[in-house]
């Protein structure tokens, strides 16, 4: 059975955790996208640690919410908590990342190999309309579960998202919940100079949609604030489907890759992780 905890205290010292665990796993296969793993922690750390109905060691149990990652390039963090959760070791992940014969791990996630991956992921701009798909699923089904999916603000620019926003709307899916980790960065640069979404929660209530923000999404209170107002699982109920606004930071934690897009993809090497890991340290309250 996976970990559940309760307070935001446990929470927060659990993303810490994940933070470590998550640079040095980096460190160790030499390639990752630290600036987007490291902005999604909390949210991540929320969901299947108190809110997800979903338990990593029984992946494809009956009635389970759905979690997609559509930036699957960040798969990394979730590797890292379903580590922390009894499903794998670090040295176990570490000897199968990308490895020719004994794959089960990838800088992008794959279903097939790992069976913790909803969906596989890549090629961004798809987990939302799965999502959708998923959601439309659990109704003639009849099943009760949540389909949640995370996708980036560099990945929104895709205009397959803002059709699956139409669809989601239009079908009334109340079981399906988007969530946007609004970090400010692409791999090349701001967002706002690449290719502005703003207003995005305008723009999404003219969809529809039901849209919370978080006010800082990497702050577990803010989050959980935000996800208490998940609606019920009731697949029976015809009504707006939920968009949440997670606002945080790339790279948060680590005091030189905040705010830097150029910490979008690459390995660490062992004198940047040992300050990485000193500034992380600091985060711990307790």
């Amino acid at each position: 059975m996976s970990v559940k905890l309760t307070t935001i205290a446990e929470l927060e010292d659990k993303c810490v955790d994940i933070r470590e665990n998550l640079l040095n796993f980096i460190y160790r296969i030499g390639m990752g996208h630290l600036g987007g793993e490291l902005s999604m922690v909390e949210v991540a750390v929320a969901l299947y640690y108190k809110y997800l109905n979903y338990d990593v060691m029984d992946p494809h149990k009956e009635g389970r919410d759905r979690f997609i990652l559509s930036k699957g390039h960040c798969s990394e963090t979730l590797y890292t908590i379903f580590s922390d959760q009894g499903a794998y070791t670090q040295d176990y992940m570490v000897e199968h990342f990308e490895s020719l014969d004994t794959y089960k791990f990838g800088m992008h996630s794959n279903r097939l190999k790992c069976p913790q991956i909803e969906v596989s992921a890549g090629s961004l701009g798809h987990g939302l309309p799965i999502a959708v798909g998923y959601a439309l699923g659990a109704r003639y089904r009849k099943e009760n579960y949540r389909v949640i999916c995370m996708f980036g603000d560099g990945e929104f620019d895709e205009g397959t998202n803002w059709e699956a926003l139409m669809a989601g709307a239009h079908n009334k899916l109340h079981n399906l919940v988007a969530i946007l980790d609004k970090n400010q960065l692409q791999m090349t640069g701001n967002t706002k100079e690449i290719m502005n979404i703003d207003p995005v929660a305008d723009k999404v209530k003219a969809f529809g949609w039901n849209v919370i923000e978080i006010p800082d999404g990497n702050n577990m209170a803010d989050v959980c604030a935000a996800l208490d107002q998940l609606p019920e699982r009731d697949y029976t109920k015809y009504d707006a489907p939920t968009f949440i606004i997670s606002n945080t930071i790339k790279g948060k934690g680590v005091s030189f890759m905040e705010g830097n897009h150029k910490w979008h993809g690459g390995g660490i090497g062992k004198e940047d992780l040992d300050i990485a890991l000193a500034d992380v340290a600091k985060m711990r309250k307790a």
